[in-house]
């Protein structure tokens, strides 16, 4: 990896395009630390502080690289477009009229690309409304002699919302001038700079191992631990996002005027991480939703209150349901990606067949079972890795490590996906054509 970008930087093209994007991402870091007006910063830190990192607060705060403790401009993070993408790609299944778009190329993607980011401000407004009622409801709001609480409000809403509406926009010129996928980056880099803060927390309780007596065994053992399984899981994921399931084809021979075309034998790959970290997002923005609501709904005690401390990150209750939503949702995601029977329309009508498989429904059916076992074992290694971290704080009582395991796919896929697009940018620059 460090060789492809020490090669990259040596083409002026991508170099530019390499500093192009550590431009955008540093203009990222500044916005995430720039506080908005009308917010007492020392009370919303002690806020912050005593919300604790295992909680929806925290998660929020991991995404947006500490944007969120800060309250600043970029306080909202990538999130609003994030479920702005996840609610269009479902609409799209329900919605004829956007299933029509889907199906028209590049002009029908900027259609939906346009709904997306109206949608996307949309959601970063309403979330802005939201943070503001909790901030106000906390005593962090401030009002200044002169300015009354309409517009104290109006300006702090603004402020969040109009830092969605930025973030956006930089994805955007990170797409079209820079390297990598822009909202990917971005949501990298917010990640990544949480990073120091987590093994700081590590080193802290190495530290407290050592100078107590009484923990030096508990925590001398388990703070090196995570380490090693925070190195173990990246290797899973490495591993996991470069496995496929390869079914062989083999095309028959026909002859063209003189010419004889096909009869040559490849195979069909198919990626066990074929959704990617989708499941693990959906299912975390959905069981986000209770945690959510219990930001204004505080009941003292009763059903409520053990409803909703059902549903913290390292309850029980939410480490099944988050096991179980994300085998449902990789299954949904590979039925909208992949359609069985066209596959094996493609095949058929290209005199292509797999050996052994009948043409026609058989080869869909296999297909299809071969689809369901790749999908069950990519959905479990996502289970894996999104629980591991979880389940890890709760036995150990570590609090503060949860470094979730939706942030280490993030974190190792955008890194690899980008250094595949140097390597093919750099490919494409030394190719040379049959003219040469």
């Amino acid at each position: 990896m460090f060789n492809t970008i020490k090669n990259a930087w040596r083409i002026p093209d991508l170099r530019k395009k390499i500093l192009f994007t550590l431009v955008i991402v540093v203009v990222f870091r500044f916005g995430s630390v720039l506080p908005v007006p009308f917010l007492d910063a020392s009370s919303l830190a002690s806020l912050m502080q005593s919300a604790g990192e295992n909680s929806a607060l925290g998660y929020i705060n991991m995404l947006t690289g500490g944007a969120f403790t800060y309250a600043s401009l970029f306080a909202m993070g990538i999130t609003p477009y994030i479920n702005s993408s996840i609610i269009m790609q479902l609409l799209t299944v329900a919605i004829p009229y956007l299933e029509r778009l889907s199906k028209e190329g590049e002009a029908g993607q900027k259609k939906i690309g346009t709904i997306t980011r109206y949608v996307t401000v949309v959601l970063g407004l309403i979330q802005g409304v939201a943070y503001y009622v909790y901030l106000r409801g906390n005593g962090i709001v401030k009002y200044t002699v002169g300015f009354g609480g309409f517009f104290v409000g109006t300006v702090i809403v603004l402020c969040f919302t109009a830092g969605t509406a930025l973030i956006m926009w930089m994805g955007e010129q990170i797409n079209d001038k820079g390297v990598g996928n822009g909202i990917s980056v971005i949501l990298f880099a917010g990640i990544v700079a949480r990073l120091p803060v987590t093994f700081g927390r590590v080193w802290d309780y190495f530290r407290l191992g050592m100078e107590s007596p009484s923990t030096v065994g508990h925590f001398m053992v388990l703070a090196p631990l995570f380490i090693v399984l925070f190195l173990g899981v990246i290797w899973v994921i490495v591993f996991m996002n470069e496995a496929e399931r390869r079914v062989p084809v083999q095309y028959a021979k026909r002859v063209v005027g003189r010419k004889m075309y096909g009869g040559q034998s490849t195979y069909l790959p198919i990626k066990v991480a074929m959704s990617g970290v989708m499941p693990v997002i959906f299912a975390s923005s959905i069981l986000f939703i209770p945690q959510f609501i219990h930001f204004f709904v505080q009941p003292e005690g009763g059903f409520w209150a053990a409803f909703f401390n059902a549903f913290e990150q390292t309850g029980w209750v939410y480490i099944v349901l988050y096991f179980l939503m994300i085998l449902v949702f990789a299954y949904f995601y590979m039925s909208i990606q992949y359609n069985p029977l066209e596959m094996a329309n493609n095949l058929r009508q290209n005199n292509g067949a797999i050996p052994g498989i009948r043409p026609g429904k058989p080869t869909a059916d296999f297909i299809r079972k071969i689809l369901s076992k790749v999908t069950l074992i990519g959905a479990l290694f996502l289970a894996f890795v999104a629980l591991v971290p979880i389940i890890y704080t709760k036995v150990t009582g570590m609090a503060g490590l949860s470094l979730g395991g939706t942030s280490v796919i993030i974190i190792v896929g955008v890194a690899l996906d980008t250094v595949k697009q140097l390597e093919s940018q750099m490919m494409m620059r030394h190719y040379k054509g049959f003219l040469d």
